[in-house]
């Protein structure tokens, strides 16, 4: 207990030199996404390095299938936020503030309500965080890797509905569906969890993009709550598959 206390609080001091504004954060709101494309080699010599030597373990193991979907998840913020398929450089965020001017403005013209600060919150939260705890957490607790597959196979919804609604391709669509929906189901069939668990994954995956929305139209919109508080409710609901995995007992959650 002591050795994961002591492994909980370096991950929280981490993620504080991450988020706590020392001088670091115009750097890395505009640059964290190349920050995790350069880590992505080292979690492929993690996973070529799997203690599990025979591919079909590693392959049901829950650690490694966290590795694979943080590997997967910065594979995608490559094209989603800095180069995309048409070599675009950091073209999400134009075009998601296009498309929520497009539905709800009757001034095309008005600036869009996703800031460059909220993408780097959402994904070093809502993503690095919950891969970082999955990781640090299996095997002995999976829900949050599962948790980690839901956010990954909703957020390959949501590109590939924004590319039927719009008709074209947007920012992260390719490894939505190259990338993204065959390792979550992968992840789905492959760990040992009852449906109540699988359930649960999803629906908190769902509320975390609807929280993502909301967030972003009371804070930056509507005005309704300010932006620190905003980044406060996305950070705290990615510390709740690690709540959840801890208060709820194994048995409710994990085929033994």
């Amino acid at each position: 207990m002591a050795k994961k206390g002591i492994e909980g609080l370096t991950i929280s001091i981490i993620f504080a030199f991450l988020w706590v504004p020392i001088g670091q954060t115009p750097f890395l709101v505009e640059h964290w996404m190349k920050l995790g494309t350069f880590v992505l080699p080292m979690l492929l010599f993690m996973m070529i390095t799997f203690q599990e030597p025979e591919i079909e373990k590693r392959f049901r193991a829950p650690r490694f299938l966290a590795l694979l979907l943080f590997s997967a998840y910065l594979t995608h913020q490559f094209e989603e936020h800095w180069i995309d398929l048409f070599g675009n450089e950091y073209a999400f965020q134009g075009s998601i503030n296009s498309l929520v001017e497009r539905v709800i403005s009757s001034s095309p013209d008005q600036t869009g309500p996703l800031t460059a600060e909220a993408i780097f919150v959402i994904n070093t939260s809502l993503v690095w965080m919950v891969a970082v705890i999955a990781i640090w957490q299996a095997p002995q607790r999976v829900f949050p890797t599962l948790a980690l597959a839901a956010i990954v196979i909703i957020n390959a919804f949501v590109h590939i509905a924004g590319g039927v609604f719009t008709l074209s391709y947007n920012p992260g669509l390719l490894t939505s569906i190259l990338v993204f929906v065959p390792l979550a189901t992968l992840t789905y069939l492959r760990i040992p969890a009852r449906r109540v668990a699988l359930l649960l994954s999803i629906v908190w995956a769902i509320l975390a993009h609807i929280i993502m929305g909301a967030g972003m139209m009371a804070s930056t919109r509507w005005g309704l709550i300010s932006p620190l508080t905003y980044y406060a409710v996305l950070i705290a609901w990615s510390v709740f598959p690690f709540a959840i995995s801890v208060a709820t007992p194994r048995k409710f959650l994990e085929d033994q």
